[in-house]
Parts: C-alpha cells; sequence; structure tokens
C-alpha cells in the first residue's frame, strides 16, 4: 500500500511539472478562442465579398460553358460567381464515379476537380498565376484596396485545416486595407478561400494555434500530430486522477493540522496548488477528457453508419440540358443583387439558388422556367424517405433551435455553417438511430446525426464547449461561467508550473554539488 501511494505521489510530481505547462496554456488559449477563432472564410463571409454578377458580363448559357469544357456527364455541383480572377466564372465539379472504389473516393480532396469557365468566352482556367491571384483579391477587397502578392505556399500557420488540401498550394495576397488582411487564394479554382485579418492572426498565436498544438503541424512532427494531441490528453488525464486522490487524501476534511489549516502545506503556491486542485480538478478532467474526445481518438466514433444516398433522394444526378434557362433569365428572375447562382438538385427538379450578400435567405428558382420554386412537401417527404433503406419513423418540423440544432458564433469551430429555421428532422428507424435535418425551403441535406455522433455531441460539445442553449441563451452568463472555471485552471496549473519548476531546480543544485571534482 506504501509503494502504491508513493508511486502515485512520483508519478503526479514529475508528470505534472510539464503537463500543467500544457494545461496552463490550454486554459489561457481557450478563452481567447471564445472571442477570436482560427481564420476561416465562412459563406456569409464569401458573398458579402464577391461582387454582384452583370447579366451583360455572362454570355455563356451553362450548357454552352460545360460544352466548351468538354464536360458532358453529370455534375456534383455548378455555381456562377466573380470569384476567380475578377471575372464572372462557372465553377463545374464533374459528378464522381460512383463504381470508383471506396478507397479511391476517400483519396479524392472534397471539392477537387473543380473546372472553371469563363462565363463570356468559354475559356477554361489552366493555371492560376500571380496576375490571377491579384485580380481575385481585388474582386474580394474592392479595386481601392492595394494588394501585395507574397508568393504561394503549401501550407502555414493560418492554413492547416484540412477543408483548404483541394485548393494547395495556396497564393498568398497581403491588403493594404484598414484591418491589415491577409488572403489566400486557391491555387486550383483562383477563388478566395480564406481571409485573415492581423489581429485575428496575432490573436491566435496566443489562441487556437497554441491550443490546438498546431506548431507540430506542418512540419517534421505533423504525421505524428494526432498521437501528440492524443497521448497528451491521455497523459493529462492520468495525471489530473493522480492528483485527485493525492490531494483528497492530504487534506484534513474532520480537523485542521497544528498550523490551523485543513491543508499540510505551509509554502503559498504549495497550499493554493492543493486548493485550486480540489476546487478545480473536475473541471479540469472534464476540459481534457472532452479535448480528448474531439480529436476522434483511434477512431472509436467511427460506427459504419451507410452513407445517404443522395441521389436516389434527388432523382438522379445533376445534369444541365440546352432547354434550361439561360443564366440571364435566372439572374432576371432573382430580387435585387445576386452575388452567386448555384445549380442543385432535389425531389426530381433542378433549382437554382440565388444568393444576395445581404444574409437572407436565397431566392429558390426552377432551373427550366426561371420561376420562383414552390416547395412540394408530399414530393419532399417522399424523396427524404430514400436517404437511408430503413423506413422513417417519423419528420419532425422544428422551428426554434435545440439541444441538436442550434448556431454557434461564426468564429467558432461548430460555427459559421448556416442553419436556417424552420427545419425538417427526418428521425430514421434504423440500427444507427439516424437523424437527418433538410431545408424544406431548398430541399437541401443541412447534416446527419446518429446515436454515436450524438453521444461525441455530448461528450465534446457540450463538456467542452458548454454548447448547452440555456447558457449560450443567457449571455454574458455563459461567458462568466467559463472565464471564470478557465481561471480557476489556470491558477492550479500555473502553480503547479512554479512549484515543478522550483522542485527540479533543487535537483539540479544538488546533483551538481553531489558531482565529484
Amino acid at each position: 500500500m506504501l509503494h502504491a501511494k508513493r508511486w502515485l505521489f512520483l508519478i503526479h510530481r514529475w508528470l505534472g511539472i510539464v503537463v500543467c505547462a500544457f494545461f496552463a496554456m490550454w486554459f489561457i488559449s481557450g478563452v481567447v478562442m471564445m472571442y477570436v477563432g482560427y481564420p476561416k472564410l465562412t459563406a456569409a463571409e464569401r458573398l458579402q465579398h464577391l461582387p454582384p454578377l452583370d447579366a451583360k458580363a455572362v454570355a455563356q448559357t451553362p450548357r454552352q460553358a460545360l460544352d466548351a469544357a468538354g464536360i458532358a456527364g453529370p455534375l456534383q455541383d455548378l455555381r456562377l460567381a466573380v470569384a476567380s480572377g475578377g471575372r464572372a466564372v462557372y465553377l463545374a465539379v464533374p459528378a464522381r464515379d460512383p463504381n470508383a472504389s471506396p478507397a479511391g473516393r476517400r483519396r479524392v480532396a472534397p471539392g477537387s476537380g473543380t473546372v472553371v469557365i469563363d462565363a463570356s468566352t468559354g475559356a477554361v482556367l489552366r493555371q492560376v498565376d500571380r496576375a490571377h491571384a491579384l485580380a481575385s483579391a481585388a474582386a474580394f477587397a474592392g479595386p481601392a484596396v492595394a494588394a501585395d502578392h507574397e508568393g504561394s505556399i503549401d501550407e502555414d500557420a493560418f492554413t492547416h485545416s484540412r477543408g483548404l488540401d483541394a485548393h494547395r498550394p495556396l497564393h498568398r495576397v497581403q491588403l493594404a486595407d484598414a484591418d491589415h488582411t491577409l488572403l489566400y487564394v486557391s491555387g486550383t479554382t483562383g477563388e478566395v478561400v480564406r481571409d485573415a485579418p492581423r489581429t485575428e492572426r496575432l490573436w491566435n498565436y496566443a489562441g487556437a494555434w497554441i491550443h490546438w498544438l498546431y506548431p507540430f503541424r506542418g512540419n517534421m512532427f505533423n504525421p505524428y500530430w494526432s498521437d501528440i494531441v492524443n497521448w497528451l490528453s491521455v497523459i493529462g488525464i492520468g495525471v489530473t486522477l493522480a492528483g485527485t486522490v493525492v490531494g483528497i487524501m492530504r487534506w484534513r476534511f474532520t480537523h485542521a493540522y497544528k498550523s490551523g489549516s485543513h491543508s499540510p502545506y505551509q509554502g503559498f503556491m504549495m497550499r493554493w496548488h492543493h486548493i485550486t486542485g480540489l476546487l478545480f480538478a473536475l473541471v479540469t478532467l472534464t476540459w481534457i477528457f472532452s479535448g480528448l474526445m474531439s480529436m476522434n481518438p483511434w477512431r472509436i466514433f467511427d460506427n459504419g453508419a451507410p452513407a445517404l444516398r443522395a441521389q436516389a433522394m434527388h432523382g438522379g444526378p445533376l445534369a444541365i440540358s440546352s432547354q434550361q434557362a439561360s443564366s440571364q433569365a435566372l439572374l432576371a428572375a432573382a430580387s435585387g443583387e445576386v452575388q452567386e447562382l448555384r445549380w442543385t438538385r432535389t425531389a426530381g427538379q433542378t433549382l437554382v439558388l440565388a444568393s444576395g450578400s445581404g444574409g437572407g435567405r436565397p431566392t429558390v428558382l426552377n432551373a427550366a422556367t426561371a420561376q420562383a420554386h414552390v416547395p412540394d412537401s408530399d414530393a419532399l417527404k417522399t424523396a427524404a424517405a430514400r436517404l437511408l433503406p430503413d423506413p422513417v419513423a417519423r419528420i419532425d418540423v422544428l422551428t426554434a433551435y435545440d439541444l441538436h440544432y442550434y448556431e454557434r458564433e461564426p468564429h467558432t469551430m461548430t460555427g459559421g455553417a448556416e442553419k436556417p429555421l424552420p427545419v425538417w428532422r427526418v428521425v430514421f428507424g434504423d440500427a444507427h438511430a439516424t437523424w437527418v435535418h433538410i431545408d424544406p425551403a431548398t430541399g437541401a441535406v443541412l447534416g446527419r446525426t446518429d446515436s454515436t455522433r450524438r453521444l461525441n455531441r455530448w461528450l465534446f460539445g457540450m463538456l467542452h464547449s458548454w454548447d448547452w442553449l440555456p447558457l449560450l441563451d443567457r449571455r454574458p452568463l455563459w461567458d462568466i461561467v467559463l472565464i471564470a472555471l478557465s481561471l480557476g485552471g489556470a491558477a492550479l496549473s500555473l502553480t503547479g508550473v512554479v512549484i515543478g519548476w522550483r522542485r527540479l531546480g533543487r535537483k539540479l543544485r544538488t546533483a551538481r554539488v553531489r558531482r565529484p571534482a
């Protein structure tokens, strides 16, 4: 028993020296991340910066543009916007071969294979050079803002996101605007795919960049980054548990020590490390554990659920015919300025979403007639039932956010995605208890979740970010609670760092004294 107790003390003492430094970093950077997230370009921000489409600049119909590019087959996606080189372009993604092996499909990065076609001439973009990148930046920022091309990079401190893999290499363009914004332009499509103002970049070194241990990304440690984060978290959980046991063992609950304190430690740092450890051990353990869950360590949340049968719901792949309405007719039919047209397929109909920069819902048009689309609820319900072979148990209509469908601030890790209301929750009676959220206005599948993903939502979203609507809806209460708990955890960690540093210094001095001359 004494031997085990000694090992418990030693493990907490020496591993805690290193782990407490990471704890302090995680707590402090976590507070920064509450207000400044890792750079991203949300869909709403992208639309706000796109120039409005001018029908006079669109000479090619969608079918003519696709023919000019030699695209005869079905599409995965088709957009029209002033998004590349400052010109109106069609951005077409040919449909992937459904007969390709799953391993082959995984090797294709999301969004890769985009063909960029000039909407005026039908010319296909072959290369994104310096001049093209600067033209894209000028269209994004406005002609009055000077821009400096800083070369191209594969990856840097603000572009570690795997969602950018399809766009590498990236052109860096520095704007001379008030925010000193750094733009990243896709090396494959010429689109601006990320913006990072200077303030955001600076705060990130004290926030997400260090919180996610991104110093280990983009270098020799990159292949081991996940393992580093996972095992540091596992060690952190062990040290926290050991410290909690030690703290409880040393605390006298019924009577005090001779000093009058319930803690045996006399030094300021030791005593407050003991006290803060007892007060904030649970929140420290919770945050380290939930941070580990965010990594899906060793794929514990991969449950083998089958993919949604999107084509079955849509009634076939997206196909563009010469009989469909021209882009000019679609622009004329949409209300107000339009920044982007997107062709989509749902419930057996081809639709066009006309989106503006105002942040409202897109205008939904029939692709064949350019008339306003009137949703057919019965047809959409029938189509939604084809997403899985299992029967639909029920369809809930959500008119307000709940614990599994809610908005977060755009800068947060899970924020920035469109979460319209009302929305349908299609509940399937399958073995994985699948839910699919569908926008009844457009027929778009907004997301899916199942029993395993909902467990991950509780173990990460709830425990780590406190994504709990009664708290999120009562800000600044959410801010006060998280900052107070973070400061307590930081106090626990920093006192541990000081204690460990002092102890290590004493050991080193003793070793030097004992060293023979």
